[in-house]
């Protein structure tokens, strides 16, 4: 048995930075993955390979835009150069965390196996030379999400996202044809990525509209700004799928009472992601609630000297804020008994890379309405913004919302140009209480869209 100060069941971003920040402060730290490799399914399979497709799909789109004015002339693409590009980011990325690892030899290691608990401050580790056995004082659980495939016929015909963004994927040609199943970011992104380079593609979602769960009103400001080839069937349960007799792959979906087919050379299941729970979890006492495991704003479990982050705790299922929550972990586990730091839930960007973007945080209009929150609202349109014109990107807005009275940022969101670039700022408003007149006050640069910000706040005065 080998003990250690703090061992973490994960090396993505709800663990490394956490376990990076303990090394620095003296601790012996062990990460156990069973990828043997740091950033988790981020970069295996998700936000950095996708906006690596996603960034050259939108340059592409960009480029034909121009092109109906004669300002450039006529692009083609590759698909496979596409994707080589991808690989390449990832492998780089790769490379870079492994040079981080390298200069903390000694105080910080990685483990590639399975990890389980044997005991609430035990943890033994499946390798492929054995089992190891770790004891440790504190414990990150940070084991992430991973693909849901439904029990569907057929669900092994279809692609999903591992194939189309882990390191050296199953697909490197662009399916003439392409049907997603699933409506919600992924799939979306994706329809919009795949549109963009060629596809002709058809989303089925099963719920009454894109995106399912997030904004009504949000959503509806993305939804017309999306490439109209894409052709979106909300209402949509899918039945089956299957190979017709010339090859091409047959989804059958019922909608209402109507049953239709829906033909593609691809079919891509997106129907979400669901937490992975360490073996044991349950067994030593941890509070468990609809597959995620229950924390308080110090990323505490139930059992004091456990902290979860990322995916697995269900709070805020973003690479991003498991970093931040990682962090906090760090600083707490450092402080002792009392937490030093709490994160932020309410204040963490999140933006559907569609093709235009779209982004929000804190709050929306909709949750302002549940909660019985009276707001104000002020609102910026990219119709008059120069940078848009610049790019003929006019369509979208920028909305905000201030609390009655105190005029105190608690949301906002962005459709359309620079999207995931300027809800940064906005978020960083709402996490330190920013209200319209400091808004209203900052010059922001000109031409750029983050002027906006000013202008929305500005006129309400």
């Amino acid at each position: 048995m080998r003990k250690v100060d703090v061992i973490t069941l994960g090396a993505g971003g709800g663990a490394y930075p956490a376990a990076f920040r303990l090394a620095h402060a003296g601790k012996r730290v062990v990460m156990v993955d069973p990828k043997g490799v740091m950033s988790g399914n981020c970069l295996a399979e998700g936000c950095v390979p996708s906006k690596a497709v996603r960034e050259v799909a939108e340059r592409y789109r960009q480029s034909q835009a121009f092109e109906q004015f004669g300002l450039t002339g006529k692009l083609g693409v590759d698909f496979a150069a596409v994707m080589a590009h991808k690989n390449q980011v990832q492998r780089t990325r790769y490379a870079q965390h492994a040079d981080e690892l390298a200069k903390l030899e000694g105080r910080l290691s990685l483990v590639s196996g399975r990890a389980h608990f044997k005991d609430e401050h035990t943890v033994i580790v499946e390798t492929e030379d054995g089992e190891e056995t770790y004891r440790a004082n504190h414990i990150i659980i940070a084991t992430g999400s991973e693909i849901f495939i439904p029990p569907l016929p057929g669900a092994n015909l279809c692609l999903n996202s591992h194939d189309l963004y882990a390191l050296e994927p199953n697909i490197d040609t662009l399916p003439e044809r392409l049907v997603v199943i699933g409506g919600g970011y992924i799939g979306i992104e994706t329809a919009s990525f795949l549109r963009a380079f060629g596809s002709t593609v058809t989303v089925l979602e099963m719920a009454d509209q894109l995106l399912p769960g997030m904004d009504t009103d949000f959503v509806n400001e993305i939804s017309p700004l999306l490439d109209p080839a894409i052709q979106c069937i909300t209402g949509a349960r899918v039945e089956a799928v299957e190979r017709g007799d010339d090859g091409a792959l047959v989804v059958r979906y019922q909608m209402g009472k109507q049953r239709k087919t829906a033909t593609a050379d691809a079919v891509l299941m997106a129907v979400g992601r669901h937490p992975v729970l360490p073996e044991g979890a349950e067994a030593i006492g941890l509070q468990i609630e609809r597959g995620h495991i229950v924390v308080d704003n110090a990323l505490r479990s139930n059992l004091p000297h456990i902290y979860a982050c990322g995916d697995v705790n269900g709070r805020v299922p973003l690479f991003h804020a498991a970093v931040g929550q990682s962090l906090v972990a760090a600083r707490n586990i450092v402080g002792g008994e009392a937490p030093l730091a709490y994160f932020n839930f309410d204040a963490v960007p999140t933006t559907i890379f569609t093709l235009p973007a779209a982004s929000f945080v804190g709050h929306t209009r909709a949750s302002l309405r549940a909660s019985g929150t009276d707001a104000v609202e002020a609102a910026y349109s990219f119709a008059q913004d120069a940078r848009a014109q610049i790019l003929n990107e006019t369509g979208g807005e920028l909305r905000l919302f201030f609390e009655t009275g105190s005029l105190r940022l608690l949301g906002g969101w962005v459709i359309g140009l620079d999207a995931a670039q300027l809800i940064g700022e906005i978020g960083i408003a709402v996490a330190t209480g920013l209200t319209a007149h400091d808004l209203a006050a900052f010059c922001d640069q000109h031409p750029m869209a983050s002027e906006g910000i000013s202008q929305a706040a500005r006129t309400l005065f």
